[in-house]
């Protein structure tokens, strides 16, 4: 079924909106009405809408005002924007603060439907990308992969290349990363597939108790052995085994591992015959190997055994492109598991999770995903249903000026001359230079704002800096 498009028409004039509103349910879109610049800011907060339909000349905040504002949550949403002949100048404006387009008014209808279907045709381009992004999501997924950023297609393009091998595989990446999901990937587009794929976690088990994960153990071996114990090397037999965190593995599990890669067989402990075993073996770790080799707490004869291939995983903060089609995937999965019906994200949600240095990696996306959607009770999840680390940071003026609710234009200014003679140390001559004014224009301002000039960074005398810089 074919979704139907939502228009926001922002206009003070009542009988204008009604007009509006009957024209364009007409033409079969939805409409919502806001009252003012405010209401309409406050309605794009809460909701994505496909178009925003607004006058200039509003109470509370201009149309250019909402503008720069619904933009900053929003930066992808049209805004068409309306305007008297004698406000053409503003129009103008407010295409270089990033509207699609402008009308007069009084507005010709029909160059509107003209209009519109223009820019819904080139939404619909950017819906038909994301359903094909999000197609591919589902393909990726059932691998465990999920990213269309470039290091994630090179990441992809090696497992396809490396998956039919028998090489030994050493996977690297931040905690949170993915490794075994990754490992999975290498598994299933192998030539064992249908073989199992046995996950070992090295850094879980004391020495004594690895050594019986791994290769088994006789009955008898030692207090409590009541039975003999197969390891998970022979319950990995054709298929493949992923030893993760292999860099917490002691150095005397080392030397046992390392004839088990060179031999392909294992010994039990109690055992007394070496057993042959079928593995491909896939190793993970978030150390740097080489720097433990260098520091005499990993072999180096093993890491050269387990480096056949290395696979490194890019941290999440790093391959940002991916995070609003992993939310997604995410979104969609708890949505199902909870039972919810769950539409997407706010523009403020969305520009939250892409700012975000994210230290977990995709391990901390999914489970604040997952804490949102069971949270949420909307359709949209929003900043409210986000964990309190991810508000804005405060403190910084030009942060604080830009997330108050109605900041004034001299907030905004002040803000910004203060940032920037922090950025140069207290350095007037090219603070002022950097915001493209004079320097006795600087003065003037600093003059105007005693308490931005009280604020501002001690630095060198302005012309010996400049001269040294």
């Amino acid at each position: 079924m074919k979704k139907t498009l939502t228009i926001l028409v922002a206009d003070d004039d009542a009988t204008h909106r009604e007009v509006l509103r009957t024209l364009l349910e007409e033409w079969g879109y939805a409409v919502r009405e806001a009252v003012d610049g405010e209401h309409a800011v406050a309605l794009c907060r809460e909701q994505p809408f496909d178009l925003v339909l607004m006058d200039v000349r509003m109470p509370k905040k201009s149309g250019l005002e909402a503008l720069k504002e619904i933009k900053v949550h929003n930066p992808a949403v049209p805004v068409l924007i309306m305007t008297a002949f004698s406000d053409v100048a503003a129009a103008v404006e407010a295409i270089k603060s990033g509207a699609y387009d402008y009308l007069t008014k009084p507005l010709d209808f029909e160059k509107l439907k003209v209009v519109l279907r223009n820019v819904f045709a080139h939404v619909g381009l950017i819906r038909e990308n994301a359903t094909l992004s999000r197609s591919l999501a589902a393909t990726e997924a059932q691998t465990g992969m999920v990213g269309r950023s470039e290091s994630m297609r090179a990441l992809w393009e090696m497992v396809r290349t490396i998956a039919p091998t028998d090489a030994t595989v050493l996977i690297t990446g931040e905690s949170g990363t993915g490794k075994e999901l990754v490992a999975k990937a290498v598994h299933a587009a192998g030539r064992r597939a249908r073989g199992p794929f046995v996950a070992v976690n090295c850094a879980a088990l004391t020495e004594s108790l690895l050594a019986s994960e791994l290769f088994g153990h006789e009955k008898g071996a030692f207090t409590g052995a009541d039975k003999k114990h197969e390891g998970h090397f022979l319950k990995a037999d054709g298929g493949t085994i992923f030893l993760d965190e292999i860099g917490e593995m002691p150095l005397s599990m080392q030397v046992k591992l390392l004839r088990v890669i060179q031999e392909r067989e294992v010994l039990s402990v109690g055992g007394n015959k070496a057993v042959p075993v079928d593995v491909r073996i896939i190793a993970a770790t978030n150390r740097d190997l080489a720097r433990e080799v260098a520091a005499g707490t990993f072999r180096q004869d093993l890491y050269y055994r387990l480096n056949v291939v290395t696979l490194a995983l890019p941290p999440l903060r790093e391959r940002a492109d991916d995070i609003p089609l992993l939310a997604q995937y995410f979104m969609a999965r708890f949505a199902d598991k909870n039972n919810k019906k769950i539409k997407g994200f706010t523009p403020g949600a969305m520009d939250r999770l892409v700012r975000y240095a994210w230290p977990g990696n995709v391990r901390e996306l999914e489970n604040v995903i997952e804490r949102a959607s069971i949270l949420l009770l909307g359709e949209h999840i929003s900043e409210r249903e986000l964990p309190e680390r991810f508000a804005p940071a405060r403190g910084d003026a030009l942060t604080d000026a830009l997330t108050t609710d109605c900041p004034t234009l001299e907030d905004v200014e002040r803000a910004v001359i203060l940032k920037t003679l922090k950025r140069f140390g207290g350095n007037k001559t090219e603070a002022a230079k950097a915001l493209g004014i004079t320097r006795k224009t600087l003065h003037a301002k600093l003059s105007k704002y005693q308490s931005a000039q009280e604020d501002a960074p001690e630095g060198e005398d302005e012309d010996k800096g400049a001269a040294t810089s």
